[in-house]
Parts: structure tokens; C-alpha cells; sequence
């Protein structure tokens, strides 16, 4: 199955998540970034809020054709339990009827409050969870 992964990291932590995982599956993987990366205080004070509101932020494009991948594993970072608002943004990229593997990466609580709200974003569009990962990092 042709695979790829798409993580946003802020710190990166998810990224060397992320890069590992695709040299151990033999999987494409692209970074996905921010326009404009928030400072340490932005990251955490309105990007927290951003975080938990469910709100998208300006990214840059991805350059992976999405269409050409029949699973598509999603890495980002936990901000106030809820995905980042870069992998907000991710989840309207996703063609529907793609195969999505959910990894949220935490530094503590996970997001177990979250993760039905977390994977309709996904299934609402037509695309098939077959995986939600907190992993605790």
C-alpha cells in the first residue's frame, strides 16, 4: 500500500517521530509548516486557544500529490489536548476515500477527550480512519 506521511512539528519531536516511522515503513513523508512559525509565546498562548477553537493557520502548500497514496498517516503535536492548528488545515487536504492514520504527539496528557471530535474531521469528509495514536514523547 502506498503510504505517505504528513506531520507538522513544532519542536521537533514529531519529526523525528515521523521520519523515523517512514524509514521503518517505507513510506513517502513531506513536513507540513507554518507561513510564518509562531514564537515560543504564540505557539502556547494563542496557539493553545487556536488549538482547542478548532481553528486553522496559514501553512505553506504541500507538494505531495495526496491523490496517489492510498494511506495517508497524519503526525502533529498536542497543544491544550487538542491537535495543533496546522492539522487542521491537514485535514481538508486529504482527498476523501483515503485510508488516514491519526498520530498525536504529546508531551503529557494525549488527547483522549478529543479524539472522536479529532477523527470526524476526517471521516466527515469521506475518508477512513484506520488508526488514532496518542503517543507520549
Amino acid at each position: 500500500m502506498k503510504t505517505i506521511i504528513l506531520y507538522y512539528s513544532w519542536s521537533g519531536k514529531t519529526k523525528a517521530l515521523a521520519v523515523k516511522k517512514a524509514g521503518e515503513i517505507n513510506a513517502g513523508i513531506e513536513e507540513v509548516t507554518d507561513v510564518k512559525k509562531p514564537s515560543i509565546f504564540g505557539a502556547f498562548i494563542p496557539g493553545a486557544y487556536n488549538a482547542m477553537k478548532r481553528k486553522k493557520t496559514k501553512i505553506n502548500p504541500v507538494a505531495a500529490d495526496l491523490t496517489s497514496y492510498e494511506k495517508i498517516i497524519i503526525m502533529a503535536p498536542v497543544w491544550a489536548s487538542h491537535p495543533a492548528p496546522a492539522f487542521n488545515n491537514i485535514a481538508y487536504l486529504i482527498p476523501s476515500g483515503k485510508k488516514v492514520e491519526i498520530v498525536m504527539v504529546s508531551g503529557g496528557g494525549g488527547t483522549k477527550k478529543t479524539s472522536n471530535s479529532t477523527t470526524e474531521l476526517f471521516t466527515s469528509r469521506g475518508c477512513e480512519v484506520t488508526d488514532y495514536i496518542d503517543i507520549k514523547a
